[in-house]
């Protein structure tokens, strides 16, 4: 970058971290991947270094270049990607990837050119964490205010629809000492009528799956009527069922009743693992514990905004920690492919056992995939969400069986641990860049 930039150096000595990382917070938004490559670069004497943002789609992570993107390589099959999957450093050659993630959302990888006879510097690879984690800060914050690394991920153009879907999510990973939660949203270039939602605060954690009738951006205005109204319930100090009340009379108020929103909203307390739930629509949850499938039933209660004076209930959740909770939309669920089956029957099942040792984000990023694949290149004829929530649990908590695996996720990556959900699809080959089978 051509703009000066004070350093905390002194006058001819080769910068360090703290330069870097004064380099990136004093850059303008959209000019921070750049601050940070030459500070990096000009830190290790070795120029070469990358920033790769992740696509709408979770298939690539596209390098940002010269501002204007790159030849994008596969989360499946490049080790920028293994970072990105696993959110853990990856050595290769004299490479290093580093996962770039706040609060677990990912927004992409740092790819480091590492000095000759550095590759295994333990002080170095500590340091470079660090900066890490503050680009991915900066970039987070920088992307309020600049559209440049929206417009990088975005490898084709959003429709209108799903432009307001994309502005409308809180983000698309969120985790805390309690839990991992990771959604996603397909087609993730054109959806219209689905949406989630999630909000954490001191006592509890909120999330909502809705999904509003109709398509285009007609559903889209719908859906971005429930979930502000939910939201708006929600920071008056509302509780599920009032919030579904409250966001029903909204709903009905300005569509009478033609259009609706079917919507699930659950709400756990952080301190004790209680949870309850609120069932209006069609979104369905499945629990898996211990190894096993379950679907969850709750009274079947009628979708938001249907009729003006529906009361609702909040019905109680058995969750233990190593509980994994799995939210999918009825056009998930419901998805047939071109010989009729559903993929709600088998496929979802054994797509799920397949994801049980990887995160939330691989999990969903897996299921989203295999629907794809189910269909076998034809189009969705629904809008299509999945979202998955482990509960590793409240202090007290009894655990179930299974929690030592979500432990395990947390931990730094040993030599036999499970290869991200991606590899269950597809051989890994550190120099493929062909495109993603399964976009």
């Amino acid at each position: 970058m051509s703009e000066d930039r004070p350093t905390s150096s002194a006058p001819g000595q080769r910068p360090d971290r703290r330069d870097v990382e004064h380099a990136i917070w004093a850059a303008r938004p959209p000019f921070v991947v750049e601050a940070a490559r030459d500070a990096i670069d000009a830190w290790l004497g070795a120029p070469g270094t990358e920033v790769l943002l992740i696509d709408y789609h979770q298939s690539h992570l596209v390098p940002f270049g010269d501002g204007d993107g790159g030849p994008a390589v596969t989360v499946n099959t490049h080790p920028a990607g293994q970072a990105y999957a696993a959110v853990r450093l990856v050595r290769d050659d004299e490479h290093l990837y580093l996962p770039l993630a706040v609060y677990g959302e990912r927004t992409g990888v740092l790819a480091v050119r590492l000095p000759p006879g550095r590759a295994d510097d333990p002080d170095l690879t500590r340091e470079l964490m660090v900066v890490a984690d503050t680009l991915g800060r900066a970039l987070r914050l920088a992307d309020t205010a600049t559209d440049i690394y929206r417009e990088i991920r975005r490898r084709k153009r959003l429709t209108i629809a799903a432009e307001l879907q994309w502005e409308l999510l809180p983000g698309r990973t969120c985790a805390g000492p309690e839990f991992s939660l990771a959604g996603q949203l397909e087609p993730a270039y054109t959806v219209s009528g689905d949406n989630f939602d999630w909000s954490l605060s001191r006592q509890y954690l909120t999330l909502s799956v809705s999904a509003g009738m109709g398509s285009g951006i007609g559903a889209a205005l719908l859906t971005q009527l429930t979930v502000n109204s939910l939201r708006n319930a929600r920071r008056s100090g509302a509780g599920p069922a009032e919030a579904a009340e409250l966001a029903n009379g909204i709903v009905y108020s300005q569509y009478g009743g033609k259009l609706h929103s079917a919507t699930l909203l659950l709400r756990i307390a952080l301190s004790t693992g209680d949870a309850e739930v609120v069932d209006a629509g069609s979104p369905r949850m499945l629990r898996v514990r211990q190894g096993e499938i379950e679907p969850m039933a709750f009274d079947e209660q009628m979708p938001l905004g249907m009729f003006s004076d529906t009361r609702y209930r909040a019905q109680p959740l058995d969750l233990v920690p190593g509980d994994r909770l799995i939210i999918v939309s009825d056009g998930l669920y419901s998805a047939r492919n071109p010989a009729g089956r559903l993929y709600g029957d088998n496929p979802l099942g054994s797509a799920l056992r397949s994801a049980r040792m990887q995160d939330p984000n691989e999990t969903v990023r897996f299921v989203i995939s295999d629907l794809l694949a189910h269909h076998e290149g034809s189009d969705l004829a629904e809008d299509a969400i999945a979202v998955c929530l482990d509960w590793t649990g409240a202090a007290g908590q009894p655990v179930a069986a299974s929690a030592a695996s979500l432990a395990d996720l947390t931990r730094p990556a040993t030599p036999g641990d499970p290869a991200p959900a991606a590899d269950l699809t597809r051989p890994v080959n550190l120099g493929d860049t062909s495109p993603d089978v399964m976009t």
